[in-house]
């Protein structure tokens, strides 16, 4: 019998609950098993809880994190119907932490990234005084920028975890395993610039393993602060300036890229 780590709204959900939080949670993972990603089990799910497969604990090792990469490779190659697309089966709200996601779909990935993942989150960040007037400034130049499609390439809608943080990739005995999404339909390298903003352990061997399967496109790495929009976005409207401060830089940077 497995054994259980279950999660209630009181402890995990957003203020005031929502009807659609563990089922948005159970239907990314469930999506994302689907195409054989590395994903805690879903016991139970129901609108109070969540029970999930409590997980053991290990050390990462460089043998486990290649193979992660190599995991989140044909993951993402699963692809989604649209930027935007919620987990199959799922209609109701998305959320990425605690706070609420959109599903719109769009057809270009520029517009989609910029109107859907960025923008919703500076008018809380600048309520909550986290982001100044002229860094708020910078982020609406670089969301214009993307939206225009100067970044998009013609890599297809990727089934990307969404929320890929340090915090979310839990290493145990038998290799990495993902908790906690907020899947869509995206980018790939929005989930590998995730990992890369919180310092991932051994994320040059995750890359490594993810390049075996599905090389990255030329100059990705000039593209992370682009990426690395949004989750700085979601932390600058609810965990401080320091967060605000971080996304002015990382706008600025995007701006940098386009000018040459």
């Amino acid at each position: 019998m497995s054994r259980v780590f279950r999660k209630t709204l009181r402890d995990s959900g957003p203020p005031g609950g929502h009807p659609d939080f563990f089922a948005a949670e159970a239907a990314g993972l469930r999506w994302l098993a689907a195409a054989g990603a590395p994903v805690v089990r879903v016991l139970r799910v129901g609108v109070d809880a969540i029970e999930l497969e409590l997980l053991d604990s290990a050390r990462p090792d460089r043998r486990a994190a290649r193979e992660f990469g190599a995991a989140l490779a044909r993951t993402h190659d699963a692809g989604a119907p649209r930027f935007g697309s919620p987990p199959d089966g799922h209609r109701g709200q998305l959320f990425i932490g605690r706070r609420t996601l959109s599903s719109v779909e769009y057809d270009t990935w520029g517009e989609f990234y910029a109107r859907e993942r960025v923008e919703p989150y500076l008018r809380p960040a600048l309520d909550a005084g986290s982001l100044t007037a002229a860094d708020h400034d910078a982020v609406r130049q670089a969301c214009e920028l993307i939206a225009s499609g100067v970044f998009d390439d013609d890599e297809p809608p990727a089934r990307i975890h969404g929320d890929l943080w340090n915090g979310n990739v839990q290493w145990t005995s038998g290799g990495a395993v993902m908790i906690d999404p907020a899947a869509h339909g995206g980018h790939r390298e929005t989930d590998l610039a995730m990992l890369a903003l919180f310092g991932c352990p051994l994320l040059g061997d995750i890359l490594a393993g993810y390049e075996d399967v599905h090389p990255l496109v030329e100059g990705w790495q000039d593209r992370i602060e682009v990426h690395q929009l949004h989750p700085l976005a979601v932390h600058a409207a609810g965990h401080g300036p320091s967060y605000g401060t971080a996304l002015g830089r990382a706008a600025r940077a995007v701006l940098a890229l386009a000018r040459g």
